[in-house]
């Protein structure tokens, strides 16, 4: 009878074992590995966000030096029609003008947009959207 009491401590003790680590195995889980995971997705997402966005960033800058191409052609042509020097200092006076306002507009939109593709990029990171601001 009492190797009946030992063999039922001892199937309760490896019993309790077991729980205790089941229990240690899940709080782990919950605490470590998940979290590493989560942070680990949040990475590639924002690691995924800000390449889309440099090759946006990217087209946008082709796009505006072809637009100041354009202009400067523009211009250019202009100026060989002129009759006179005055006309030629002219259009020169209004083509510098107009690309120094194009040029602060083309850096203000690139600053616009670096700073949202900026908050997209570290949304993934916040476990959130990105700020509308």
């Amino acid at each position: 009878m009492a190797e009946d009491n030992a063999g039922a401590g001892a199937a309760q003790d490896a019993d309790a074992m077991r729980d205790a680590a089941e229990t240690a195995r899940a709080g782990f889980a919950e605490h470590v590995i998940d979290p590493a995971r989560r942070a680990g997705e949040a990475m590639r997402a924002s690691g995924q966000k800000a390449a889309d966005n440099g090759a946006a960033i990217g087209l946008k800058i082709i796009e505006q030096a072809e637009q100041n191409s354009r202009e400067a052609f523009d211009a250019m042509r202009e100026a060989a029609k002129a009759k006179d020097l005055s006309e030629v200092m002219r259009i020169q006076g209004e083509y510098l003008r107009e690309q120094g306002q194009r040029s602060m507009n083309q850096a203000r939109e690139m600053g616009e947009l670096i700073m949202q593709f900026g908050r997209e990029a570290v949304a993934p990171l916040r476990g959130g959207k990105p700020d509308q601001g």
